[in-house]
């Protein structure tokens, strides 16, 4: 893994001297880890790419592009993961930023949405109140898989009368199917697999 990201760093340097990476570089960063976090499965470690300043920039900067020609008027950012990319991209618009989390995470009044995992089941809350009818909300995460996660915010943006202008991801894990739960949810993702 670690020399994968060795034999990689040569390209990535020069682009970095252009200050600039496009998608393909980019995804570069992104190491597969195989057998993790159980056999069978292929993870995509995002850490390399947070490590790459000029990477994780150029990322936040189309991620930012990307949402700002949505019209959206806030941003979710999805636990944990989707707190970077959201943070980073919220203080580049200028947006404000709202932080979906599992239950118990948050201090004050919550409300949330349950939603099926393969074996049971999760929810996600949000402080009470910070939804508005009729507001745009860019959901953001690094990673949409599954869908279930994505999905369960994009419903609860509905139940308090908001819009959704997409859910922005790094990563879409396009043969999961993840975009097929969220009920109309457009899925901007910067790279596919």
């Amino acid at each position: 893994m670690l020399q994968s990201v060795l034999v990689k760093l040569p390209l990535l340097r020069q682009a970095a001297r252009k200050n600039v990476l496009n998608i393909d570089e980019i995804s570069r960063l992104i190491v597969d880890v195989p057998d993790f976090p159980e056999p069978g499965v292929v993870f995509k470690d995002i850490t390399p790419l947070l490590a790459h300043p000029v990477g994780f920039a150029a990322t936040v900067e189309q991620l930012a592009e990307r949402i700002a020609a949505s019209g959206a008027e806030e941003l979710l950012a999805i636990e944990s993961r989707g707190f970077i990319f959201g943070a980073a991209a919220a203080t580049r618009l200028g947006l404000p930023l709202h932080l979906v989390r599992k239950p118990g995470k948050l201090p004050r009044r919550t409300i949330g949405v349950d939603y099926d995992l393969e074996y049971g089941s999760d929810r996600v809350e949000i402080h009470d109140g910070v939804l508005t009818a009729g507001k745009s909300y860019a959901i953001v995460d690094d990673v949409i898989a599954t869908g279930g996660t994505a999905a369960a915010t994009a419903q609860l943006v509905r139940d308090q009368g908001g819009d959704t202008a997409g859910c922005f991801v790094v990563i879409e894990l396009a043969f999961l199917n993840g975009h097929k739960r969220l009920n109309g949810c457009r899925v901007d993702s910067l790279i596919t697999f």
